[in-house]
């Protein structure tokens, strides 16, 4: 997966997720949050900048418990609560570096990029969605992204990203 991409798919993260957005549908989070991003990205390329997005907009909206839950698998039940904290604060490091090092790549590139929120069709009292995105670059076959979130406390958080398939 290239590096425009990959941006692309963090830069859509910060979407998914606010409090004081809650009753907000996730795929008009998404949407309204991708534009945002993408206008910042244009203005300023200072990489303390892109620091600074990643741990303000996209890391409150993670759930990294339940992610590295999911990553683990088996393994999870295994590790005692110090492990797991380090496993998940690693798992939250990897994210951030990888996230910074993305929105460098995008944020240095000219190319026109279309990020396609698909509409979602979310029932009343459900607290689990997936918001499905395609990711249109010229010269490039479409990209699918999703994210899978769930509704706790009022919040929505990404518990999963699946690109092309393929679980993060």
């Amino acid at each position: 997966m290239n590096k425009i991409i990959i941006g692309l798919l963090f830069v859509i993260c910060p979407a998914l997720v606010s409090a004081a957005w809650a009753q907000t549908p996730p795929d008009v989070l998404v949407r309204t949050t991708v534009e945002e991003v993408m206008i910042v990205l244009k203005q300023n390329k200072d990489q303390r900048m892109l620091q600074d997005i990643a741990e303000k907009k996209v890391l409150p909206n993670f759930d990294f418990r339940a992610m590295t839950q999911l990553a683990m698998g088996k393994s999870w039940r295994d590790a005692n609560p110090a492990q797991r904290k380090a496993l998940e604060n690693a798992f939250r490091t990897l994210l951030v570096r990888t996230y910074t090092a993305a929105l460098a790549d995008a944020a240095n590139v000219d190319r026109k990029v279309e990020v396609e929120v698909k509409p979602l069709q979310l029932r009343p009292g459900e607290d689990y969605t997936t918001v499905r995105t395609l990711i249109k670059e010229p010269g490039r076959p479409p990209l699918s992204i999703d994210y899978r979130m769930t509704l706790t406390d009022k919040v929505w958080k990404v518990t999963d990203i699946v690109a092309e398939n393929a679980s993060l």
